[in-house]
């Protein structure tokens, strides 16, 4: 039963002042009424997490890896009161929301084999050389630690994956950093129903109730008392371009400035190749119909922008593709907010004497529906106009026609930083292709070959981030298991008694970790001698 608080630790604290979530669908505010945390709140859970930090941080990766494994099964548990739920604060179909909920648990449980694995600690050993001349060398023994206390900021479009359990929390907690989430307030009973099962699964783990805390709010200024909280060490955030500069300004500002890993703006470019074009257009025009319209379009790796070459292929691809999207029905949004701002948007394109409109959807659903929109504009154009490259969140797109290669590769530079860029190509467009991977390597986190951007692998291999404005931080990805790499830091250890060493680097090696002793892979896991 949903109660509305905030969860502090292991405390349900309510306040004075209470919010609602919408339903889009209906357009109407449904209980029960939510706590409206503030500063107080914020202080009472960093506190909490600063004192769980040093006994989290310690536990073995075992011990970490069960607890994240019962966070999924708590999860798992709550059955279809949370799909119920979410369906009813974000408009998603229950399909969706059943497949979100399966990737939720999945990524806890792959973060959980690999801190079993020593994905956390990575321990490096380099030998003493004592007759090394003309020094010799200390005995040196990495390994890595989190950060302290992580703060993430759930994401409205994805109500599990990406938030209070999402990849963000999950590789927080898989580095041993206690975790605050600022839910979204577009879900904030879904936020509170998988809080419960974190909260239940720290108690069945025997672990401090600072290890989690949920504060949900509708102000700018509870996000900022997050992030300046001293006690905080590194933030995690999916949203708007200018939410994540102004939670990367706040971060810089401390008194100990702290990194911000936020995922904030991409429009994801695709490249039609002449080969590709003729050889298939019309079905090239569906499947890029399809991944537009896929949700409302409110994926971060939605395609919003085609770039092709003048060409009979492109003169089958434009009809095609205006016909499909014209098509395409309306579908509702996550908020109203996020409605208005696609209908700005698209109205702005509208206007915008350099694009020139090829298609509107369906007009039908209720005041929060999404209608597809797709636009052409040439190659010149949308260089002399950067307002064209601008995210439009939600199902709308802009095509670039090229009028030869050297434009093609011109409008490749012109982009900004992406999440993905996607080539579609035959054999005989490998020397355009070519060129174009150089420049998209530094572009996007991400490059496809024949597909289509949306849809994230959760994986070892994935890289889910990009150059700014895609991301704050071009170094990481949110998904995947390199993520937990924003959590840890190293440390080394010089000529240390073994008796002092951690675990992961002592000459037993009694966690039976995977290890690099002096440049070389264990080939084993046996102690070192």
């Amino acid at each position: 039963m949903l109660t509305g608080a905030a969860l502090i630790g292991s405390h349900d604290v309510a306040g004075d002042t209470t919010f609602r979530a919408v339903d889009p669908a209906r357009n109407m505010a449904i209980g029960p009424d939510f706590t409206e945390a503030g500063p107080a709140e914020v202080a009472r859970a960093a506190a909490l997490a600063a004192a769980a930090f040093p006994i989290y941080r310690a536990t073995t990766p075992t011990q970490r890896a069960d607890f994240l494994e019962r966070i999924a099964a708590g999860i798992e548990s709550l059955g279809e009161a949370l799909i119920e739920r979410a369906t009813q604060e974000t408009g998603l179909p229950a399909a969706r929301l059943q497949g979100e909920r399966a990737r939720t648990t999945g990524q806890l449980r792959l973060f959980a084999n690999w801190v079993r694995a020593g994905g956390a600690d990575e321990p490096r050993l380099d030998s003493p050389l004592p007759d090394r001349t003309p020094l010799p060398r200390a005995d040196l023994r990495l390994r890595h630690i989190g950060v302290g206390p992580v703060a993430v900021f759930g994401a409205s479009n994805f109500p599990l994956a990406f938030s209070v359990a999402g990849g963000d929390t999950a590789s927080a907690l898989a580095a041993g950093c206690p975790v605050i989430v600022k839910g979204h307030p577009a879900h904030p009973g879904t936020s509170e129903l998988v809080g419960r099962a974190i909260r239940a699964a720290i108690a069945e783990s025997g672990l401090p109730e600072g290890v989690f805390s949920l504060v949900t709010g509708t102000t700018t200024a509870l996000g900022a008392a997050l992030v300046a909280d001293p006690r905080m060490k590194a933030v995690g955030f999916t949203g708007s371009r200018a939410g994540g500069l102004a939670l990367v300004d706040i971060a810089n500002n401390r008194p100990e400035p702290i990194p911000v890993y936020a995922e904030m703006s991409s429009i994801n470019p695709v490249f039609l190749l002449p080969g590709a074009l003729r050889a298939r257009a019309e079905a090239l025009a569906a499947g890029f119909a399809a991944s537009l319209t896929m949700g409302a379009g409110q994926f971060c790796t939605n395609p919003g922008l085609v770039i092709a070459l003048a060409s009979e292929g492109l003169d089958r691809f434009l009809p095609a593709a205006g016909t499909a999207i014209a098509a395409a029905p309306s579908a509702t949004m996550l908020t109203p907010g996020i409605a208005s701002a696609y209908a700005k948007g698209v109205a702005a394109l509208e206007t915008n004497p350099a694009a020139h409109e090829l298609a509107l959807g369906r007009q039908e659903g209720g005041t929060n529906a999404c209608r597809p929109a797709l636009f052409v504009t040439d190659a010149d154009a949308f260089i002399g106009t950067p307002a064209l490259g601008h995210e439009v969140f939600g199902a709308s797109a802009l095509v670039v026609r090229c009028a030869n290669e050297a434009q093609m590769l011109k409008v490749a530079h012109a982009v900004e930083g992406q999440l993905t860029a996607t080539l579609h190509l035959e054999s005989e467009d490998h020397p355009l292709a070519g060129q174009l991977v150089p420049i998209l390597e530094e572009k996007a986190g991400r490059i496809l070959a024949n597909g289509w951007p949306t849809g994230v692998e959760v994986c070892h291999a994935m890289v889910h981030g990009g150059p700014f404005p895609a991301t704050s931080d071009p170094r990481s990805t949110s998904v995947g298991t390199l993520a937990i790499r924003r959590f840890l830091r190293p440390v080394c250890y010089q000529d240390l008694p073994e008796a002092l060493l951690p675990h992961a680097v002592q000459a037993g090696n009694p966690l039976n970790l995977p290890r690099l002793v002096d440049g070389v892979a264990e080939t084993s896991r046996e102690p070192r001698s």
